[in-house]
């Protein structure tokens, strides 16, 4: 087992005729994932020896002074490398600080690849772990001294992923600290700093309410309308579109995913009464009655339509039917960033109706108000549209029996011309690693955690001019553990259980199973349905038994499956060089696509080809099926 795999383990409906997956929460955070809906502290029932009031507390005694990262002649009052991290001090001197040696802040909230001291951590405790396309200078921390164990590199990403708070209790650290930590309440990450005039612009979602102990899949609609921010050069040619270069979310760790969608309806029909009453959310006016089209009516608020339960937005507005909205943003982290090769730009109207999908758990005893900012960069260069890969033709194929594994895998074939530049990854819990690799065995993608997938960047992109298909196929791979532990014995947690999938499953109405085994008593036995419990009893009469584990299911939530390759390309002339984007037009310098494009989901659900009219967008691309699934009893 490799280093990655040894760290993971300390821890929708598909209408595929518009490309539409949709995943939800489900069972919650796990060690493995970070953050989540908290309710992971200790409490009153913990007996460790060591208590902190915090995970960040934990954090500076169990991996900064225990390993000498606080003694005066590293960070302490000798400040090696400008980086003073007594006690006192630590925190704000790492909390969004320009690192003296570096471009990147030592801790950036929600992100490890670009929190500095992560990254220095992860050099000394496995280089594997590092991304490729991110420089870590100097030595690795602690320096000269023994790096600190997987299980603390461990502690410290899931810190950074709930938004790096300095009080407070992240769920699952308690764990890793083996120590006692209070009672976990939500956590409302630090804002994202908008974009500077001229450089870029921010949506904000109108905060919402998360009650305690709930989780709830919502869909509200908001109008914008951001023509007068959006400068002459970086608008299409017909003025109606904005071109950007890249994105960037981040949002309370509370969420399991956040999906912007900009909806086909028209600006006529925004007062149709299936969006509800339109109200002021926050600020002076707070529930106030306001005018969607008038962005200044709740003042310091946000006007937005009334927050309905429902499922990835599928039929929500008015018509009721199907899915009239494409994604344009979003993500399943805290916090996202997803740039592009200079020259490939995405571009959205200036103005219109949206469609905020928003999944969200609170495992605590305190309501929240759920928060979350998404940031357009402006694209200077802007040669070619972005092309994305978002391949469903198989996403709910996982189907592995009660304590059992299975691979499933899968082929895309790119078009020719493709300039890859970005591979990602979408699979639920039970999903355990990740694969893309060439027909020649050649490996371009690996990635162990279902939540936090590797996004791996090719710069120069990879280039595919080949006119055999087979020369340009992707063929992606997932493992499914279905309730079997390292040591081969039976999960009980881990498996597929019918009394866990969420109720915004059953809304859904995909992703219920049927137990077909004992998860209490003769547990792994074959039973018959949620009512036979008595057969799963470890002796007639016993009254011990359970019957709850089922078939990997697909479906929204994450005690369903799912299984999507994602990515992103563009198209050149087949032999022409990959270190440079060729411009569309000879005339003004810059491409003359007209129409939408934008990326694909990094999230849970997509609505979008990638394209809407003014390209052909992945036409040429085919998808097949592989016959290489394969299942096995205890792994």
């Amino acid at each position: 087992m490799n280093a990655s795999a040894r760290l993971v383990r300390l821890g929708a409906l598909a209408l595929l005729s518009a490309a539409v997956a949709s995943c939800g929460g489900g069972g919650g955070a796990t060690a493995s994932g970070g953050g989540g809906g908290g309710g992971g502290g200790s409490g009153s029932e913990c007996t460790s020896a060591e208590s902190f009031d915090s995970t960040w507390q934990g954090i500076q005694k169990v991996v900064l002074e225990k390993h000498g990262c606080t003694e005066q002649v590293c960070h302490g009052s000798s400040a090696q490398g400008g980086l003073d991290l007594s006690p006192d001090v630590a925190y704000r001197n790492l909390f969004q600080v320009k690192s003296s040696s570096s471009p990147l802040d030592r801790i950036y909230p929600g992100d490890k690849d670009r929190s500095l001291l992560w990254l220095k951590l992860a050099k000394g405790t496995d280089p594997a772990l590092l991304p490729t396309d991110v420089a870590v200078p100097g030595a690795p921390m602690p320096n000269g001294l023994a790096p600190i164990s997987p299980e603390e590199l461990e502690l410290v990403r899931q810190w950074i992923y709930a938004g790096a708070p300095e009080t407070g209790t992240v769920a699952g650290t308690d764990k890793l600290l083996g120590a006692c930590l209070p009672d976990a309440k939500p956590i409302t990450i630090t804002p994202l700093e908008a974009p500077a005039p001229g450089e870029g612009v921010q949506f904000v979602m109108a905060p919402w309410r998360l009650p305690a102990h709930s989780e709830h899949e919502i869909c509200f609609a908001s109008y914008y309308d951001i023509t007068d921010q959006v400068p002459a050069e970086y608008k299409d040619p017909t003025g109606q579109y904005f071109r950007f270069r890249s994105e960037e979310l981040r949002q309370d760790p509370q969420s399991h995913h956040l999906i912007l969608n900009y909806s086909v309806t028209t600006v006529a029909q925004i007062h149709d009464p299936s969006f509800g009453q339109w109200t002021c959310k926050g600020g002076e006016r707070d529930g106030q009655e306001c005018e969607p089209t008038d962005l200044a009516s709740c003042g310091s608020g946000l006007c937005g339509s009334t927050p309905q339960d429902g499922f990835a937005c599928v039929g929500y507005g008015p018509g009721g039917g199907g899915f009239s909205a494409f994604q344009i943003g979003g993500a399943q982290q805290s916090q996202s960033t997803i740039d592009y090769i200079d020259g490939v730009f995405a571009q959205i109207p200036l103005k219109g109706i949206l469609y905020w999908n928003s999944h969200a758990f609170n495992l605590t005893d305190e309501d929240h108000m759920m928060n979350a900012r998404l940031n357009y960069y402006f694209a200077q260069n802007q040669q070619a549209p972005v092309q994305p890969i978002f391949n469903v033709s198989r996403i709910f194929a996982p189907n592995a029996a009660p304590f059992t594994t299975q691979t499933i895998c899968n082929d895309h074939v790119l078009p020719r011309g493709a300039r890859l530049f970005n591979l990602n990854s979408h699979t639920h819990k039970h999903g355990k690693h990740f694969t893309v690799e060439l027909l020649n065995g050649t490996k371009l993608y690996e990635s162990f955690v279902y939540n936090d997938p590797v996004d791996q960047k090719y710069n120069p992109p990879l280039a595919f001019d080949s006119t055999d298909p087979r020369d340009r196929t992707l063929r992606y791979c997932s493992l499914y553990n279905n309730g079997i532990k390292d040591d081969g014995s039976l999960d009980t947690d881990l498996v597929t259980r019918a009394s866990r999938v969420p109720e915004s499953a059953k809304i859904a109405g995909i992703g219920q199973c049927s137990p077909i085994a004992c998860t209490a008593g003769k547990v792994g036995a074959a039973c018959s349905g949620s009512n036979d419990d008595a057969t799963c009893d470890s002796s007639p009469g016993a009254g011990d038994g359970e019957c709850d584990a089922c078939r990997i299911t697909g479906g929204e939530s994450t005690e369903n499956e799912m299984f999507v390759l994602i990515g992103q390309y563009y198209l050149a002339t087949p032999g022409s060089p990959s270190a440079s984007v060729a411009s569309a037009s000879s005339t003004t310098g810059r491409s003359d696509f007209v129409g939408i494009a934008v990326p694909p989901s990094r999230g849970c659900t997509s609505s979008h080809a990638g394209h809407m009219p003014g390209s052909a967008g992945e036409g040429a691309a085919e998808s097949a099926h592989a016959a290489h699934d394969h299942a096995a009893h205890g792994g």
